[in-house]
């Protein structure tokens, strides 16, 4: 299976800002990342999604530069992931990031701004953070979703063009998540791009313009949101009353690779729920309790994953 799915070139491509080079990172016996090549286009929010110990984190480590490769090259802006990241160029927001339990916010987001070289105002970031309110409390006195909006404001704070998250939602409730995303997307919308590493698959869905799959640190998938769920071929069902239906007849019906009864229901498994439809109610007008339920990120990553990304 070819894993990439095929974009279209032209002299007028913009510069990849993050480019990953038949990377491989090795720790012992253990192979983190395995000759994982990715690019990174301006503007673009990219999810980096996987299962837990799938390579996520090391890949942003690489990325970064905190991390070097073992073979291949990782580069950002065209050069060494060091040099973008002294110019200010990228800020990140690491997974459990640690915060000087004394400082207050003001003070601490002061401090960062003061080491780049075009920050943000410090009034900006403060309001792009939602912490306006606490921003002369101490971080010991902060909530865990204030204190993750601190580390988004650090991160923010040298209005960087890249903007790298490693599970930056994973200790927060469903309102929390979605006024994260929410000041995350005031950010971006001037064009700045957005890597982010989850395992959320519904955070990937709505949030990303871009999907990039990985599985013991190798590329499984890489496209959009709906790119990537068209590749869990037979998870669309459709499914209806029994009511005499004749099993075989189902079976023939287009893009139907399966059929299955429970409790009175027929459940069609298809690959194209439409066609299925439409030739179903050409065949029985009447058919009653009729459901469709269209393949979503979940089975598109099960089936990637479970199968090495082979539907």
């Amino acid at each position: 299976m070819n894993t990439d799915i095929d974009r279209p070139t032209s002299p007028t491509t913009p510069a990849a800002i993050a480019t990953l080079d038949g990377v491989t990172r090795r720790y012992g016996h253990l192979t983190a990342v395995d000759s994982l090549s990715l690019q990174i286009q301006p503007g673009q929010t990219v999810a980096l999604l996987g299962p837990n110990g799938a390579g996520k984190t090391t890949t942003v480590e690489l990325l970064l530069g905190l991390a070097n490769p073992d073979a291949g090259v990782a580069r950002l802006f065209g050069g060494p992931p060091a040099a973008a990241v002294a110019a200010g160029r990228v800020g990140a927001m690491l997974q459990d990031a640690g915060l000087p339990q004394w400082a207050k916010v003001a003070e601490l987001i002061g401090l960062v701004r003061s080491l780049y070289p075009q920050p943000l105002s410090l009034a900006e970031v403060l309001r792009l953070a939602d912490l306006e309110g606490v921003a002369g409390r101490q971080v010991q006195r902060l909530s865990g979703g204030q204190r993750q909006r601190v580390r988004l404001a650090l991160a923010v704070a040298g209005s960087p063009q890249l903007l790298v998250l490693d599970e930056p939602t994973a200790a927060l409730d469903v309102d929390a998540r979605r006024g994260f995303w929410q000041r995350v997307r005031g950010y971006v919308s001037a064009g700045r791009t957005v890597l982010f590493a989850t395992h959320r698959l519904e955070e990937a869905d709505a949030v990303a313009d871009r999907v990039v799959v990985i599985a013991g640190g190798r590329l499984l998938a890489d496209g959009t949101p709906d790119q990537v769920k068209a590749q869990a071929a037979g998870r669309s069902t459709v499914s209806v009353a029994a009511d005499g239906l004749p099993r075989e007849a189902l079976e023939r019906l287009p893009a139907v690779v399966a059929v299955e009864e429970d409790r009175g229901r027929l459940t069609l498994s298809t690959t194209n729920p439409d066609a299925t439809v439409r030739a179903l109610l050409q065949q029985a007008p009447n058919v009653q309790g009729l459901e469709v339920r269209r393949a979503g990120m979940e089975e598109a990553f099960l089936q990637l994953t479970h199968q090495g990304g082979t539907p």
